[in-house]
């Protein structure tokens, strides 16, 4: 197994079990809104990306240049984000720190996706760049 297939494997993995956890422990339309609304929201995010040059994704298969595997990857990290958020706060807050925490994640991983191959970034906005990452993903660490 590739690499990519390996790591594109291990981000579906996660996500099937963030699914399963889900389904053990929430009313099965609250998991199936989450996880439907969240791949929905990962995937029009992505497709946008993609469609403005910003981004190029090199693992299979995709649609519209998105790769499945990363609707798992997004939905999973949201959900685990969002369920660690429960454990220090309530309601709305809750969604706030989730959203903190999903995005810390994915600054401090994002340069790995890069260095690895898996995507790249092809826009020419300027601005820093740190391990082939724009921006806010700049500070990821080793």
């Amino acid at each position: 197994m590739t690499d990519a297939r390996q790591f594109a494997g291990t981000t579906v993995a996660v996500g099937l079990v963030a699914l399963a956890h889900a389904l053990l422990t929430w009313p099965r339309r609250a998991t199936l809104a989450f996880f439907g609304v969240g791949a929905l929201v990962a995937f029009v995010a992505e497709a946008v990306v993609i469609a403005l040059g910003w981004l190029d994704h090199h693992i299979g298969p995709t649609m519209l240049g998105v790769p499945l595997y990363v609707l798992f990857g997004w939905t999973g990290t949201v959900y685990l984000a969002f369920r660690v958020a429960l454990l220090v706060v309530d309601g709305w807050m809750a969604v706030v720190l989730a959203g903190v925490l999903a995005t810390g994640y994915d600054v401090l991983v994002d340069h790995r996706g890069v260095e690895e191959g898996h995507w790249t970034y092809t826009d020419d906005l300027p601005g820093p760049r740190r391990r082939g990452c724009r921006g806010g993903t700049t500070r990821g660490g080793s």
